[in-house]
């Protein structure tokens, strides 16, 4: 795996790492939506799900495919809410990497080669085929839309028996988004850049509850672009909220940094 492929891996990894409780591993049943309701009320009652929580603590599995590579690693993740997320990149047992994402800047360092990265979310938007800041990864993680319904223009339809909204107000950003009934949580969400000629789609298959909080369980991701397809898939194994915890990150002495193009 090149250094720009290690580095894309372990942030998109970050970005979909999904959450599952080690307690409760009963599986939310899906609602069949059947009366068509506002954009409005969909959105508040999906953005109802998320719970006041201040810490989390997750263990995870991924996998990451390419056109010319498939890589399985475990990943250790902890997150303060609105203000820093950990990640920790493990191989057979081993820290093999480290990235730290803020609202201001992501961080990176790699064992293998000794180097590392410092830079802003331009390269992770470019990749995932989204402009993305810390609010949108965060949205991610906790299965929320990527997108504050406040500040767009959507249709609503049924389609599988699913809510389906689409935000078209903007021709080279199309947005669309697909919600089960019962509690509202998103199930598959659509980004498109036309003039880019490049699209991001996650799926959230399941979810569990975690302290009376709706978390997903896993998530599957695709980003399309022109250069090929990359599709990452997260399960989660064990997930702790609201516990005391440390965020330590610094660069080995000795590290060469590098830049990604």
């Amino acid at each position: 795996m090149t250094k720009k492929l290690r580095i894309l891996f372990l942030f998109s990894a970050a970005f979909l790492l999904v959450l599952s409780s080690c307690k409760t591993k009963a599986v939310l049943a899906d609602g069949m939506a059947k009366e068509l309701l506002s954009a409005e009320k969909i959105f508040k009652n999906h953005r109802a799900n998320l719970d006041n929580f201040t810490t989390l603590y997750i263990k995870s599995n991924a996998q990451y495919e390419d056109d010319k590579q498939n890589q399985n690693v475990t990943a250790e993740i902890k997150i303060k809410k609105n203000e820093m997320i950990l990640i920790s990149i493990r191989f057979l047992g081993i820290t093999m990497a480290k990235a730290m994402i803020t609202p201001n800047d992501v961080k990176y360092y790699e064992k293998i080669n000794g180097s590392y990265f410092e830079g802003n979310y331009t390269t992770l938007s470019q990749w995932l085929g989204t402009d993305l800041d810390f609010n949108k990864v965060q949205n991610i993680l906790l299965g929320q839309a990527i997108y504050d319904f406040k500040t767009e223009n959507f249709t609503t339809t049924i389609e599988d028996q699913l809510y389906k909204l689409v935000d078209n107000s903007d021709v080279n950003n199309s947005k669309t988004y697909y919600f089960e009934s019962d509690k509202y949580l998103i199930k598959k969400e659509q980004i498109i850049q036309t003039q880019q000629e490049r699209a991001l789609q996650i799926e959230y298959s399941n979810y569990t509850t975690n302290q009376n909080m709706a978390v997903p369980s896993n998530i599957r991701i695709e980003a399309i672009q022109t250069k090929g397809r990359t599709t990452i898939s997260i399960d989660y194994n064990t997930v702790i909220l609201n516990e005391e915890l440390s965020f330590p990150y610094s660069v080995p002495e000795g590290y060469e940094r590098i830049n990604i193009n």
